[in-house]
């Protein structure tokens, strides 16, 4: 996949959030190693702790589906500043691929790309638990 499809395939994601609170769109489309592509947006709940963001509901796709080898994700809104993951997600993407790029798309269809860790520096990941022996 091209990387302007795979900001198209993130954007696409925007019409289907369901956002009846913050009204606030994300799309993500997740990239595999292999090619495979995971979108997916955000959803509310009216108990705000349950809402999946756009970009751990491709994840979870991808996951479930055997995929856990990822390249790069685009993140789309409809803000003017550029659409980036949350902490929350930029925590689920470290366990599976610290070293992904991240496309942040604003309304305007333009990108801000970055590494993920240059947004989450220090990241938590499985090397800092104990193995068992």
């Amino acid at each position: 996949m091209t990387r302007e499809e795979l900001k198209a395939a993130a954007v696409a994601m925007l019409d289907r959030a369901y956002i009846p609170y913050s009204h606030f769109p994300v799309g993500a489309a997740l990239e595999c190693s292999d090619g495979t592509v995971f979108t997916g947006c955000n959803i509310e709940n009216a108990a705000y702790s349950p809402t999946l963001c756009a970009e751990r509901v491709a994840v979870g796709k991808a996951v479930s589906e055997g995929h856990r080898d990822f390249v790069r994700i685009a993140v789309a809104g409809r803000c003017e500043d550029f659409c980036v993951p949350c902490a929350v997600c930029r925590q689920v993407l470290y366990e599976f691929a610290p070293d992904m790029e991240i496309i942040s798309l604003n309304g305007k269809g333009e990108e801000l790309s970055r590494t993920l860790r240059e947004l989450l520096p220090h990241g938590f990941g499985p090397e800092y638990l104990l193995k068992e022996e």
